[in-house]
């Protein structure tokens, strides 16, 4: 069982948990993948291409900077473990962001694995109780993650990736405002809306408004 008294634990199996840090943009509720027509990331089938359950979280430095070096031996003993393909010094792509200012980890679970779909990350309240496969991680929130490291290459490119298990939900936050493409204009103010008291129903249950009335996820987990 994790103890939370460190930012980040090394588990016996490998496995890595970071505690008590912030959620940022989690997709967790199913997958989704960019849209270059969009222009952000979309809901999607978890077989379509690129498709992933993905959270980032910020760190802060003392912790992106052990994380790195955890990164660097995972990476170091595939490369000298794989006697085939040649790897380059140091990883291309590594699991956070370093602006020099901020740090960010990030968190990410492939919606297939050779064409078949992977189970989809564990959400666990604080008391460890399950939630809802559509529950809908906030930006903000308290959380836990817990994950693995996996080094990699393609030939082309090489990296290390953590890979995403599982996410206890401490403290959560209040959904944000959504972002939209409209732009301000002359017209309806919110300040003009009528007060509920003002809206009448009507007999067939409407509102004259016209609103209506109303793999890896098998291992022991560490929270």
């Amino acid at each position: 069982i994790l103890t939370q008294e460190k930012p980040m634990e090394i588990l016996k199996n490998g496995d890595v948990v970071f505690s008590n840090v912030k959620a940022l943009y989690p997709k967790l509720n199913r997958t989704y993948h960019f849209s270059s027509e969009q222009g952000k990331s979309v809901p999607c089938d978890a077989l379509a291409d690129g498709a992933a359950y993905t959270i980032d979280f910020e760190l802060d430095k003392k912790t992106c900077i052990d994380f790195d070096k955890i990164c660097t031996r995972v990476y170091k003993e595939a490369a000298d473990a794989d006697k085939k393909k040649k790897w380059k010094a140091d990883p291309t792509y590594l699991p956070y962001k370093d602006t020099g200012e901020s740090f960010t980890g990030k968190a990410k679970l492939k919606g297939a694995y050779s064409g078949e779909a992977t189970r989809p990350p564990v959400q666990k309240d604080a008391e460890r109780n399950s939630l809802p496969a559509d529950f809908e991680l906030t930006t903000g929130s308290k959380v836990n993650v817990w994950g693995k490291l996996f080094a990699y290459n393609t030939g082309a490119v090489s990296g290390v990736s953590f890979r995403l298990k599982g996410v206890q939900v401490l403290e959560l936050a209040e959904q944000g405002e959504v972002d939209d493409p409209f732009a301000a204009t002359n017209g309806f103010s919110a300040s003009d809306a009528p007060k509920p008291s003002e809206v009448v129903a009507d007999p067939t249950g409407g509102l004259l408004d016209g609103k209506q009335a109303d793999d890896g996820l098998n291992d022991e987990i560490p929270f």
